[in-house]
């Protein structure tokens, strides 16, 4: 199931990822685009990602939206809240597959985990960081 079921309550509609599109000089009319960060401050970092099978990502969070395609392979994610100081599971485990869009709202702390070699790309709104879940920041 992709990310951007009614869980997460974000999805292409309403993530910041789409936010600030504009029309680029001497292209054909209805066509937008949002360039990168640093060099535009209301830009996206887009990453194109390897990951191994096997491999994962503790739980964290991030400082804005992101938007995960898989364009490879199959990869898990888990939600997590906090609760008393310690973090919680929150709802199912999802799996995306090839051909899969997930969406993360901004400081929604959660896990990955990769199940086969996966290329992924990935776009965050604005710069990037990994907050680790375990300071707090997440």
């Amino acid at each position: 199931m992709p990310l951007d079921d009614a869980l997460q309550d974000v999805t292409s509609a309403n993530s910041a990822v789409w936010d600030h599109h504009v029309p680029a000089p001497g292209t054909p009319e209805g066509f937008t685009v949002r360039t990168t960060y640093p060099t535009n401050p209301d830009g996206v970092e887009v990453m194109l990602e390897r990951w191994q099978p096997g491999t994962e990502e503790p739980p964290h969070s991030h400082p804005g939206d992101d938007m995960t395609v898989v364009v490879e392979g199959r990869m898990s994610v888990r939600f997590y809240r906090r609760e008393g100081g310690s973090l919680l599971p929150d709802g199912e485990t999802i799996v995306l597959d090839k051909g899969d869009v997930g969406y993360i709202r901004a400081h929604r702390v959660h896990d990955a985990k990769y199940v086969d070699a996966c290329r992924l790309v990935y776009v965050h709104d604005g710069a990037f960081a990994f907050l680790p879940a375990d300071t707090g920041a997440g």
